[in-house]
C-alpha cells in the first residue's frame, strides 16, 4: 500500500490533535515543525510558556508535551501512518523534545491507537462534582493497562489511601494560597469573560468550590475580585489514580505525559470524566509523600475520575508548524 503524502489537510489534522492535549494551566508549552525530507514532526518545548514557581524543573511542561506527542501518534495511526517516536533525539538541541516520523503504512499486526482518535476531541478536564457512582473495575483495569503500555504505572488506592492523597493535595493548595507569588503566577493564566485568548483557562471552566471542603479544587483566582460559581457538594468518595514512573529523568517525564493522555483518552471512550490534581506535585516534600511506601516511585500526577458533567472547552492556539531546524 502506498504511503500517504503529508499534505496540508493531513498536517492540519495531526496538529489539531496534538494541541488538543492537556497542559498545566492550559499553557500549551509546545511548538511544532515539519521536516519534509524525513517526514517527521519535530516537537519542541516553548520556554516562554513555563511556570517558574510551580514548575521550576519543567517536569509538568514535559508531561504536557508528552501528552501532545501521544495525540500525534493517535492521529498518525488514524490517518494510516506508523508513527516512530524518538525522545530527546539531539543532545545539542535541548528544546527538541521529540520527533515523530510518519512511516507507513501502519503495521496490521501492531495494536493500533486509532480507536482513541475520536476521544481526542471529546476529552475535556471536568472540575465539576461527580456523581459518586463507582467506575467499574474493567474500565479501571483498562486505564491501568493504558499507563503500563506507555512505560508508566497507575495505582488506584483504597479509601484510606485516597484520603491521604487528598490531604496532601489540600496541604499543597493551602501553601499555594498563602504564597503571593505563586498565586499571582496562577492568576496570569485566567482569562476574563469575552477575552479572545488562545491560552489559559476561562473563568467559565474553573468550576465551583466544594461546599464540604473535602475536595481540594485549585483556586486560581485567590483574593482577586471575580465571579465565582456557587459552592457545590462534591462526591463523598472520590476515585483517584496516582500516575508514577520508576525513574525521574526528562525522558521519564515525556513517557509519563504519553501515559497520562492514553489513560485520559481510554477513560473518555468509556464515558468517564477526568480532572488533574497537580498541587502536591509542585512541592518537593509533598510530591515525595504521595509515593507512600512504594519503592522507586516517582509520582507525576494525580487523576480524579468518575461520572459527571463534561468539562468546559479550553481555548487552543494555532497549530501552524514552523519550518524544521536544519
Amino acid at each position: 500500500m502506498q504511503t500517504r503524502e503529508v499534505d496540508a489537510t493531513a498536517l492540519q489534522a495531526l496538529l489539531a490533535a496534538a494541541v488538543a492535549a492537556p497542559s498545566i494551566h492550559n499553557t500549551q508549552p509546545w511548538r511544532f515543525g515539519l521536516d519534509p525530507d524525513s517526514r517527521s514532526i519535530e516537537v519542541r518545548a516553548d520556554r516562554r510558556r513555563r511556570l517558574p514557581l510551580a514548575d521550576p524543573d519543567l517536569r509538568a511542561q514535559y508531561l504536557s508535551v508528552g501528552a501532545a506527542v501521544f495525540n500525534l501518534r493517535v492521529a498518525a495511526e488514524h490517518l494510516g501512518w506508523d508513527p516512530v517516536v524518538r525522545l530527546l533525539p539531539a543532545a545539542d538541541d535541548p528544546d527538541l523534545l521529540a520527533t515523530v516520523r510518519l512511516a507507513g503504512p501502519a503495521a496490521d499486526a501492531r495494536l493500533p491507537l486509532s480507536h482513541l482518535y475520536e476521544a481526542v476531541e471529546r476529552r475535556h478536564t471536568s472540575r465539576m462534582p461527580f456523581t459518586g457512582r463507582p467506575v467499574p473495575d474493567p474500565v479501571v483495569t483498562e486505564m491501568i493497562g493504558s499507563a503500563r503500555a506507555e512505560g508508566a504505572h497507575l495505582d488506584v488506592p483504597d479509601i484510606i489511601g485516597t484520603r491521604r492523597l487528598l490531604r496532601l493535595t489540600q496541604a499543597a493548595e493551602a501553601r499555594n494560597a498563602v504564597h503571593p507569588a505563586r498565586a499571582a503566577e496562577a492568576r496570569t493564566w485566567i482569562t476574563a469573560p469575552g477575552t479572545d485568548a488562545s491560552y489559559g483557562i476561562p473563568f467559565t471552566a474553573l468550576g465551583p468550590r466544594d461546599a464540604s471542603g473535602r475536595m481540594p479544587v485549585r483556586d486560581f483566582t485567590g483574593r482577586l475580585p471575580a465571579p465565582h460559581l456557587p459552592a457545590l457538594r462534591f462526591e463523598r468518595h472520590a476515585q483517584l489514580a496516582l500516575l508514577w514512573t520508576s525513574h525521574d529523568r526528562r525522558e521519564d517525564w515525556l513517557r509519563a505525559g504519553q501515559a497520562l493522555e492514553r489513560v485520559l483518552l481510554t477513560a473518555t471512550r468509556s464515558g468517564v470524566r477526568t480532572s488533574m490534581l497537580h498541587q502536591a506535585m509542585e512541592w518537593p516534600d509533598l510530591r515525595a509523600a504521595t509515593a507512600g511506601s512504594r519503592r522507586r516511585c516517582c509520582p507525576q500526577l494525580l487523576i480524579r475520575f468518575g461520572y459527571g458533567p463534561e468539562g468546559g472547552r479550553m481555548p487552543r492556539a494555532s497549530a501552524d508548524p514552523a519550518p524544521a531546524s536544519g
